[in-house]
């Protein structure tokens, strides 16, 4: 399965660790944020890594070269921070098959593998492993509904009033279907082509799209505490397994 990464990011809100380099290119434990994206993309099995690059992708390109791990890297420039769906035609071109999406700026802890398995059962259009936040975080996020059998019914982006306490986090798989709806997304009252609007054409379309819990964690890193929590939790992880 094809794996696509998503760092094109500037990264402000980091600054000024952002100010030499990529959102992506940020260290934690010693290495740079894509490394671990890269590290858990290939331990699920990705055949190959689709990176979608924008501000100073130099540094991108230069650190990993044309491979990861035996894994071939392509690389796709956005020219324009236009939102997640934007993005992700910048590498329709390239997709062959299903396959697996991450964004660039989430380090995860957590079960990955159970969200492409559910996509490989070939009974689901998408999947995504989704979280539930404190209520009154869940404005920030893309907040879903789902039925009784775990299917999404419905994705508003940062709401004034969520639905759910329900959000997506950053790992997703699709088929090639995304795609189509992402073509059809207008811009959102931020001005950006907001996947969660993809998704919800794919769900007024008939498409069947899982939810899968979250088991272990994951940061979303915006801000420089983000790092520093992030940094924490996976050396805790280390300690704890060399106890083990």
């Amino acid at each position: 399965m094809q794996a696509v990464v998503l760092a094109a990011g500037e990264g402000t809100r980091l600054r000024p660790l952002t100010e030499d380099k990529p959102k992506g290119m940020v260290e934690i434990d010693e290495e740079p944020i894509l490394t671990h994206c890269f590290d858990q993309l290939v331990e699920l099995g990705a055949d190959e890594l689709i990176v979608v690059v924008g501000y100073l992708k130099e540094r991108i390109v230069e650190h990993y070269g044309d491979e990861y791990r035996g894994v071939p890297i392509t690389y796709t420039h956005q020219r324009e921070q236009n939102g997640l769906a934007h993005a992700l035609l910048c590498v329709e071109e390239h997709i062959e098959d299903d396959f697996m999406l991450i964004l660039g700026d989430n380090v995860f802890e957590a079960n990955l593998e159970d969200v492409v398995r559910r996509q490989r059962e070939n009974r689901t259009d998408a999947a995504f492993l989704v979280e539930e936040v404190p209520w009154d975080e869940a404005s920030r996020y893309g907040v879903c509904d789902t039925n009784a059998y775990g299917e999404i019914t419905d994705v508003v982006e940062k709401p004034e009033e969520p639905p759910s306490n329900l959000v997506m986090t950053g790992f997703y798989t699709f088929t090639p279907a995304i795609f189509h709806a992402c073509h059809l997304v207008q811009p959102s009252d931020r001005g950006e082509y907001e996947i969660s609007d993809a998704v919800d054409l794919l769900i007024e379309s008939g498409r069947t799209i899982d939810a899968i819990g979250l088991e272990g964690w994951r940061i979303d890193v915006g801000y420089p505490e983000d790092r520093d929590e992030a940094e924490q939790r996976l050396q805790e992880a280390e300690l704890s397994a060399t106890a083990d």
